[in-house]
């Protein structure tokens, strides 16, 4: 397939600059949109990137990142799991939108929009699959605008037969996370880490690697234009494994043997959080819905749509990719 000009925004992120990487050693031509034109890329060097600073929400700035590409790979986002839902509809859905209106155009060949796992609903998943419809309404800002913006970007394949594709990634882990994985560290370190039940529920994980092959195969592949695709690396790997892995790579304590229920974890957090939006705290309480669903739950997502349709086949294990990003960050890998 001939070289194409690829507009990647998020490009400063762990998912982006990974992508940013590999299109640059396939030989396509990148634009990389960066809200910060100061933050530091050295991963970039050597790479010809074109650096763009802009934002979501400025769009004649978009329409300047956008005009003649061939191909965009959305990856920019805002996460957590507190804070006002408008301000996650403002950055994760008005942005999107801004961005497909740019977009929009006889050139553009595919329109990669990255989702989550976190759109369905707050329940025990077992081999869950694409048919399974997503609930209209979530329990954070986070997830609800993530639901939307999917349905928005879906919308504009449907009615203006722009070539969209949806991925759903899970939990992403892998080198120059800056945010997930060293919080994880960090709460390990303090003690606040608690198995929610027996702590053998599946992670519905995804290592960065794998994610990027199925943003390729994304964007190469017409069968994939108007999809969805759940994303994770195809492998059970329980909350306990995962944790204990980043435990003992980065030197942290285990958590301890002391596991909440299940059944007291949910409530606990819906009024942790509701005295918490009392009292206006700008940060999360201890126990939230969203971590709740993260610890306690149990994740398990069928991935076979992305092996069919896509020819997706994770090439690197769970063990592989855990030890290269503890690696990455000093440890032992």
């Amino acid at each position: 397939m001939p070289p194409r000009t690829v507009l990647v925004t998020g490009a400063t992120g762990c998912v982006g600059s990974h992508v940013v990487e590999a299109l640059c050693a396939r030989g396509d031509t990148v634009r990389a949109l960066v809200r910060d034109s100061q933050a530091t890329m050295p991963w970039a060097r050597g790479l010809a990137v074109q650096i763009i600073p802009g934002d979501l929400t400025h769009p004649a700035a978009l329409r300047a990142a956008a005009s003649g590409v061939d191909l965009v790979v959305h990856c920019a986002a805002k996460v957590g799991d507190w804070g006002p839902l408008e301000e996650y509809r403002q950055a994760n859905v008005e942005g999107l939108r801004h961005l497909l209106e740019a977009a929009q155009g006889p050139l553009l060949q595919r329109f990669v929009h990255l989702s989550s796992l976190g759109t369905y609903e707050a329940r025990h998943h077992h081999n869950t699959d694409e048919t399974t419809p997503l609930p209209a309404t979530h329990m954070d800002g986070y997830t609800q605008s993530k639901v939307e913006s999917e349905k928005l970007a879906l919308s504009f394949q449907k009615d203006h037969g722009m070539p969209v594709t949806v991925l759903r990634p899970g939990f992403i882990y892998g080198p120059r996370d800056r945010t997930v994985l060293p919080k994880l560290v960090e709460n390990l370190r303090q003690g606040k880490v608690k198995y929610l039940g027996s702590g053998q529920q599946l992670m519905n994980c995804v290592f960065v690697g794998n994610l990027v092959d199925a943003i390729l195969l994304a964007l190469d592949n017409p069968k994939a234009i108007g999809e969805a695709f759940n994303i994770t690396d195809g492998e059970s790997v329980s909350k306990r494994r995962f944790i204990e892995k980043v435990a003992d790579g980065f030197g942290v304590r285990r958590p301890g043997w002391f596991k909440v229920p299940l059944w007291l974890a949910m409530p606990l957090a819906r009024w942790m959080e509701s005295a918490a939006r009392k009292r206006g705290d700008k940060n999360p309480p201890l126990l939230t819905q969203a971590r709740v669903k993260f610890l306690g739950l149990n994740l398990d997502f069928s991935i076979d749509k992305a092996r069919r349709l896509l020819g997706y086949a994770p090439r690197v294990c769970f063990d592989e990719g855990i030890g290269r990003t503890i690696k990455s960050y000093g440890g032992p890998g």
